[in-house]
């Protein structure tokens, strides 16, 4: 270990230059070096910076918010007690912009601006147009690393010197150049006691009923359609290489006054398309495009448009070699992803063949004026699901997710379903059928371990994981969402500026005080975090009557549920740090029978005030089971003298819910 005062001190951003008779080199010198601009890197220099640290985040392209910016904006929570931190904080920034408390839907220029508020507010520098080169290490340590502009190759190179460097890229660069070890593709099952990794065929997004492969149907001697592999199906669990489908998270505008028209792109071969013609034959009742796409409404009459059934917008089986592949070759299988998502839409709305009540609905929808203005009106973000995957520390797998093994390191949490798109699509008992997907939930938010951010420590010393982290396929599956990789962007941050601080290799780091770090200081600017109180949190709540707990769709583990018109009544009691006034919020899970009203009673310690909540007037916006309603703002006085308190007796019919109460210090929420 490396220990001078040089490397863990507070480094000076200095530029020097270093001339030579071949070319001048740009040298940086900083404190945390993160490389990716995706939602994690940017959270994550805006927390070192924050937190005292001077902070340099790497951006290959020109463009900050990677999947975030690029298209996603039907954002996958899981549950929203997972997303703390920065991570709300960057929801509620998306709100303020609509006019809401918080919104998960959104456009992508609203994303980017979003975090380029962040770049702005925290003071950090970002490079953009440079691309990893080269990662030189010293006992275990990164020492510098050496970036080449990602245009123009005569341009000359730049070196980074740092304490801590964070990888924040999805393909993993970084970390694969500094040597640590990871993985790519499915674990066996047997490799870590899961049930649903290696290869799958389940009915998930598959081709429907018994299509036939080849090009003249029954003779394999005419060869295969497009886009089916020869490779014969693997038993089912068994590991390979195989990486999940990307594709692009598609932004189209359905405002004439905001269209461009979805015209034939160059290089357009239809005979990429000749299965889905045999679909649309198997299938006469699907006449609609959101049969066929995951169509999101985004504000401003636009989409998220997402993969649906056996044959969409993934790219099945074309990607496998993106995760070790060089730029060269990457930037062909972007490219190749490009052409076939534009001649899919161009597909859908020209060619004679597609039923005609499809070709009409598309040529409503048109490439946005005003969305990736500097890149032809189309995302410059591929969404590339998973690449490579450390090998750290820990592994999470399957069991974390379901919660039969809880890690006691947790630095962040997820929520979301354990999901893999398909991977493959090849030929089985003489049909064409996908391979790969998996969609299995029912479990509630559950800790991610520090381990599983770091490598281990034989490895490398001072280099974090937040993106590509260490995780099974299917673990990973459920993690890979770009709020949690916010979340756990500003646990790496936070860890390691306490790293530097502490002259600690990032494995030996004091995990209570980073976890103790992450709660009291959420907002990394030292600003008072919100108060929540959850319906399981022991001590804080307190019922009468007879209330039922449900497991799935409330805010945290579980909610609660009574019958309108009873006797119950649940009292959440935050305890307030200082007095201090608060806009209080009540979680409303949507409910199938919610009554017209329920009666809520604030008591800021002093006095109440009844306030009447309309359950069954909420409007739930994205992939979310409900939202937060105002009850208004309250002085509160410092100690537990206040409360929140649901009551049925006021309601006429239906289910009276009784879930979480938040208290946002005033200003946060305006």
């Amino acid at each position: 270990m490396i220990c001078t005062k040089k490397i863990f001190g507070t480094i000076a951003f200095i530029i020097l230059l270093q001339w030579s008779p071949a070319f001048a080199q740009t040298v940086l010198e900083t404190d945390v070096c993160l490389y990716g601009g995706t939602s994690a890197g940017v959270i994550g220099a805006y927390t070192a910076q924050k937190l005292g640290k001077k902070a340099l985040l790497i951006e290959p392209g020109r463009h900050l918010g990677g999947m975030s910016s690029g298209g996603l904006g039907y954002t996958d929570i899981g549950n929203k007690y997972a997303i703390t931190g920065l991570a709300r904080d960057f929801y509620r920034r998306i709100g303020q912009h609509y006019g809401k408390f918080e919104q998960w839907t959104f456009e992508p220029h609203v994303a980017e601006e979003t975090f380029q508020g962040y770049v702005q507010r925290g003071g950090f520098r970002v490079v953009y147009e440079y691309r990893l080169k080269e990662v030189k290490k010293y006992n275990g340590r990164i020492t510098e690393i050496v970036l080449e502009n990602s245009i123009n190759r005569t341009a000359p190179n730049i070196t980074v010197k740092a304490a801590m460097f964070i990888d924040c890229g999805y393909e993993g660069d970084l970390m694969a150049k500094a040597g640590v070890s990871y993985a790519v593709g499915r674990e066996d099952n047997k490799a870590y006691g899961e049930t649903i990794n290696g290869v799958q065929v389940m009915e998930g997004h598959q081709i429907p009923g018994s299509i036939d492969p080849y090009k003249t149907p029954g003779n394999p001697d005419s060869g295969l359609l497009w886009g089916i592999s020869p490779a014969v199906l693997a038993p089912n669990g068994t590991g390979d290489r195989s990486v999940q489908a990307y594709n692009y998270r598609i932004c189209l505008s359905t405002d004439p006054r905001n269209q461009l028209p979805i015209t034939r792109p160059a290089g357009y071969d239809s005979t990429k398309y000749e299965l889905l013609l045999r679909i649309f034959a198997a299938t006469p009742a699907k006449r609609k495009l959101n049969d066929y796409f995951i169509i999101s409404r985004m504000p401003n009459n636009k989409t998220d448009i997402n993969n649906r059934g056996g044959f969409s917008t993934d790219m099945i089986g074309m990607n496998h070699d993106y995760p070790d592949a060089g730029y060269v070759q990457r930037a062909r299988i972007v490219a190749d992803h490009e052409a076939y998502t534009k001649g899919l839409l161009y597909f859908y709305g020209h060619d004679p063949r597609v039923p005609k009540p499809l070709r009409d609905e598309m040529l409503t929808y048109g490439y946005p004026k005003d969305e990736y203005t500097d890149t032809g009106n189309w995302s410059p973000q591929l969404y590339v699901r998973e690449a490579r995957r450390l090998v750290g520390q820990y592994v999470m797998h399957q069991a974390n997710c379901e919660g039969k093994e809880v890690v006691k390191d947790g630095v962040g949490m997820a929520a979301y379903t354990m999901d893999s798109h398909n991977c493959q699509r090849l030929v089985v008992n003489g049909l064409v059928k996908n391979e790969g997907n998996v969609e299995i939930g029912g479990f509630g938010p559950y800790p991610i371990a520090y381990g599983s951010l770091v490598p281990k420590a034989t490895e490398c010393t001072n280099l974090f994981v937040p993106v590509c982290l260490s995780a099974t396929h299917i673990a990973y599956g459920s993690i890979r969402m770009e709020p949690v990789f916010m979340v756990l962007a500003q646990s790496a941050a936070t860890a390691a500026v306490l790293a530097i601080d502490g002259k600690k290799d990032i494995q030996a780091l004091d995990i209570a005080a980073l976890q103790s770090m992450l709660k009291t200081n959420p907002l990394a600017d030292g600003r008072p975090g919100d108060i929540l109180v959850d319906n399981e949190e022991a001590g804080a709540v307190t019922r009468t009557g007879t209330w039922q707990p449900q497991a799935k769709g409330g805010y945290g583990p579980s909610f609660l549920t009574t019958a309108a018109g009873s006797a119950a009544t649940l009292r959440f009691t935050p305890v307030v740090p200082k007095q201090q006034t608060y806009t209080v919020y009540l979680y409303l899970p949507k409910v199938a029978d919610a009554p017209a009203n329920v009666a809520v009673t604030v008591h800021d310690g002093k006095k109440k005030k009844e306030v009447t909540v309309k359950p069954a007037d909420l409007v739930v916006e994205g992939q979310t089971s409900g939202e937060w309603v105002s009850l208004g703002k309250y002085t509160f006085a410092a100690g537990n003298k206040g409360y929140i308190e649901v009551s049925a007796a006021g309601a006429a019919t239906g289910t009276v819910v009784a879930d979480a109460v938040l208290c946002v210090p005033a200003g946060q929420a305006d």
